[in-house]
């Protein structure tokens, strides 16, 4: 997994938080825990419950960075302790998330099978006409004012736990696949489907985001 934008490399992160650099905890803080609140929510009832969950992740690894043995990145240590103290605290709530199979819901297909042409027809199988996925242009204003950010963070909150869990983890913290599959403990295969099925739903969002944008961009050039 590559390296967090802003942190150096394991090695020195790991001596200076040993060394109680408060400067640089704080940076690790701040990089990090946005993300860890988000895979936290995935397992427990509350935000205020992930925000615990959070807050004793951060403490157990100050209690526990002289131990660290550097077997996995720095950042996979601490999200496993993340994950393992949200598992118990959802468990405590009655909420838990098993992974070790799919759910019958997540077994169909991942996009709306009518946009495709229907068995028989030319081209069975391929995009139906005007279903094929538009091309993304957004306008510059929408980038400024971050309103792309919030269709995406609202989609997020939108995915079943599962999803949202792997999507977390692959696309917003970087882990690869193998590195999912060791942290939520499922196969190869079940991280794939959630994944993609993940991906499926927020390119669904931003599709239909976009082309609302497009459609008032073009009014306004029309004007």
């Amino acid at each position: 997994m590559a390296g967090a934008r802003g942190l150096p490399p394991d090695e020195v992160l790991v001596q200076r938080l040993r060394d109680g650099d408060e400067q640089m905890f704080a940076l690790v803080l701040d990089t990090w825990s946005s993300g860890m609140l988000r895979l936290a929510m995935s397992f427990v009832s509350t935000k205020a419950s992930a925000e615990e969950a959070v807050q004793d992740t951060w403490l157990a690894v100050i209690k526990g960075i002289r131990d660290f043995e550097g077997r996995s990145s720095l950042k996979t240590w601490v999200y496993r302790i993340l994950i393992n103290t949200a598992k118990a605290r959802g468990t405590k709530e009655s909420r838990t998330i098993p992974f070790a199979s799919l759910l019958p819901e997540e077994e169909g297909p991942a996009v709306d099978v009518s946009r495709f042409r229907a068995p028989g027809e030319q081209h069975a199988g391929h995009w139906a006409v005007g279903q094929a996925p538009r091309p993304w242009h957004v306008p510059e204003d929408y980038v400024l004012r971050g309103e792309v950010r919030e269709v995406i963070a609202k989609a997020l909150d939108e995915l079943p736990p599962r999803l949202r869990t792997v999507i977390t983890l692959r696309d917003v913290a970087g882990y690869g696949s193998e590195e999912v599959c060791s942290l939520l403990e499922i196969s190869p295969g079940n991280q794939r489907v959630l994944l993609h099925r993940a991906r499926a739903f927020l390119r669904r969002k931003l599709e239909d985001y976009l082309s609302g944008a497009h459609d008032v961009a073009g009014g306004r050039g029309r004007s």
